[in-house]
């Protein structure tokens, strides 16, 4: 008896041990062929599918990948979905290395200057399962780039230290004195809204910043529509002599000062062109649809009569 339960023994330490050495082999030795470029993993896939998409072998061989992938899972559940490009003769457990990674195959998103929560968010839905609908007060435009993959939270931390790098460069400057880096932005973001192009926000900013010093009202038009809008649609006409009078807290034509908050997004460009602190004596200024251009006056009479020769050519 004890003779055939040693060979029953020994066969299945045989078994066991050819099991072993070829689970080494398929997992830290044979070289991987990918049926793409890029190892792939979409968001909420099953693990088998990772596999099926990606790996070319055989039955036996995709059903250990298969497992050791669950049991990697089990173990750490850390893996992240997106483009994971490869290098050369790449075994299992270089991949599964890779995997637990964030993508090293990079996306961008650019917040542009002036946009809205509205535009911003349709980004976010683009590249991320959940997001957060972030303040104006808290972010800079700008471009930034992330792994293909990453979740929100990884991507808003470059956002917040973004934020904070420009708040600090800025920091000791002599007009944060005077207003707070939350009221540059609330400047910056009417200039995003109003300014063509940079010297047309220099010479904006010096009219918000001579109509505040003289206690003139800033009677800018972005923030009635923001008001009439509620930061929600596009006003889709012009704006009339009743709008003007809206009682709202960002309607610069009923009531003095800053709005409490920015009215859109604000790029770096825009606080530093701030921080210049340009200053003219210009208090006045409107648009005109002919020249495509503002056109600026350092008096009340002076604005009227370039308004009403505009006007008379329309």
């Amino acid at each position: 008896m004890e003779e055939p339960i040693l060979r029953f023994y020994s066969r299945v330490f045989s078994f066991l041990l050819i099991f072993i050495i070829y689970f080494f082999y398929i997992i830290f030795i044979k070289e991987i062929i990918l049926k793409n470029e890029y190892f792939l993993i979409e968001k909420k896939v099953n693990y088998k599918n990772i596999i099926d998409a990606n790996i070319i072998d055989n039955q036996l061989n995709l059903f250990i990948y298969k497992i050791t992938l669950k049991a990697f899972l089990l173990i750490d559940n850390k893996i992240h979905f997106g483009k994971f490009k490869l290098d050369n003769e790449n075994t299992y457990n270089k991949i599964l290395s890779k995997i637990s990674q964030p993508s090293n195959i990079y996306e961008k998103i650019t917040i542009v200057e002036g946009w809205s929560k509205k535009d911003l968010n349709k980004i976010f839905n683009k590249n991320f399962n959940e997001y957060i609908e972030l303040d104006y007060n808290k972010i800079i435009a700008d471009t930034y780039m992330f792994s293909e993959g990453s979740s929100f939270n990884e991507f808003k931390k470059q956002l917040d230290k973004r934020y904070l790098l420009i708040e600090n460069k800025f920091k000791n400057h002599y007009l944060l004195k005077k207003y707070s880096f939350n009221e540059i932005l609330i400047i910056g973001s009417l200039l995003e809204k109003e300014g063509l192009d940079y010297n047309d926000k220099r010479n904006i900013y010096s009219v918000i910043m001579n109509r505040l010093n003289n206690k003139i009202k800033l009677q800018i038009d972005a923030t009635v529509i923001f008001s009439l809008t509620r930061d929600n649609n596009n006003l889709d006409r012009k704006l009339t002599y009743e709008d003007l009078r809206i009682n709202h807290p960002y309607n610069t034509y009923y009531n003095y000062g800053l709005p409490p908050g920015p009215i859109s997004y604000v790029g770096y460009k825009t606080i530093e062109l701030i921080f210049e602190d340009y200053k003219t004596d210009y208090l006045f200024y409107f648009y005109n649809s002919f020249e495509n251009k503002h056109i600026f006056s350092l008096s009340y009479k002076d604005h009227l009569e370039k308004l009403n020769e505009y006007r008379s050519k329309k």
